[in-house]
């Protein structure tokens, strides 16, 4: 079969190589999957790059999340664990974790409805307690965490600020349902959000940015506000002050999606049933914006990387959409 491996850290373009292996043998507990599509995350190109919090050994096949099918016909949602990620034509799974693919959804849209919905749902609701009627600000709006929480925001009926890089991606937030919608290369973001507001801030803001995002959200967070700290796709980690913290009364709330799988594998599941369910109405719907080939993989997570994609990019290794 082919996969895609990694056999040295740097830039995804670089070191993802389309490679000849042999089919995964699935060990006790196990399952072997045909990956009908394979979403690409953000972490996919820390992974390459090795600066992600979790180092697999080299060499390694990228892909943590993948919809795919059991030798019984069934479409599944998984997380593959690495060193064998999902970027290959077929990969060796736990069974017990995986969970039924939405029927109102095609291949490429379940495989991106896992992570980031699931991270946006647990940040917004068990980690944020978002209400409805409260204000909601999302950074990277377009992008494929972001555009997650900004649907998520609007199905809890909360008013969904979204923030956005330039016109096109400013463009893309608005048609996801944002009430409105900051292009922070020529806006202000603290002074939009003030007035949009009468002055009271952000009830809950949404932070897979960090950097200068998360800086500029402390300055516009109401009182009692929450802010939930989801990623650091700007490369840079803030260090918050407490002491602002402290003076302003608000909170910073960490959200590792990836901890629920062992803590409280239960509800993982609850909330993929909800989210399946919104799914259902229509009410979530995964942005896909590019669906790509086996191999045209590298080039796409090097896009991810880069911050010049939007939504989710997909890769098919089947070459198929259902």
């Amino acid at each position: 079969m082919q996969a895609w491996r990694v056999h040295r850290n740097g830039e995804p373009s670089e070191v993802m190589e389309l490679e000849e292996t042999e089919r995964p043998a699935p060990g006790s507990g196990q399952v072997l999957l045909k990956v009908r599509a394979a979403n690409i995350n953000f972490p996919d190109a820390l992974l390459c790059r090795g600066q992600y919090q979790v180092r697999p050994p080299l060499p390694f096949t990228p892909g943590v999340e993948i919809c795919g099918e059991t030798e019984d016909g069934r479409r599944v949602l998984a997380t593959p664990a690495l060193p064998e990620g999902g970027f290959a034509e077929y990969v060796a799974v736990d069974e017990a974790a995986l969970l039924p693919a939405p029927e109102a959804l095609d291949d490429a849209e379940a495989a991106a409805l896992h992570i980031g919905y699931q991270t946006g749902w647990f940040g917004l609701h068990r980690r944020a307690r978002l209400r409805a009627g409260e204000t909601l600000l999302v950074h990277a709006a377009a992008g494929g965490v972001g555009s997650a929480a900004v649907q998520l925001g609007k199905a809890a009926g909360a008013t969904v600020i979204g923030v956005a890089g330039g016109p096109e991606k400013a463009s893309i937030a608005r048609e996801l349902g944002c009430d409105l919608v900051i292009d922070r290369r020529s806006e202000d973001i603290v002074a939009v959000v003030k007035e949009a507001t009468g002055g009271r801030g952000a009830d809950v803001v949404y932070d897979p940015v960090g950097g200068d995002a998360y800086a500029k959200s402390v300055k516009c967070i109401a009182f009692e506000g929450r802010v939930v700290v989801v990623g650091f796709a700007s490369g840079s980690i803030p260090a918050p002050g407490l002491n602002h913290a402290l003076v302003k009364n608000y909170s910073i709330v960490g959200l590792h999606w990836g901890l629920y799988n062992t803590k409280d594998p239960a509800a993982v599941r609850a909330c993929h049933d909800e989210l399946t369910e919104l799914a259902a109405r229509g009410v979530v719907k995964p942005l896909i914006s590019e669906r790509v080939p086996m191999a045209e993989a590298a080039r796409a997570v090097q896009r991810v990387a880069d911050g010049t994609s939007t939504g989710r990019v997909v890769v098919l290794p089947s070459g198929g959409t259902r």
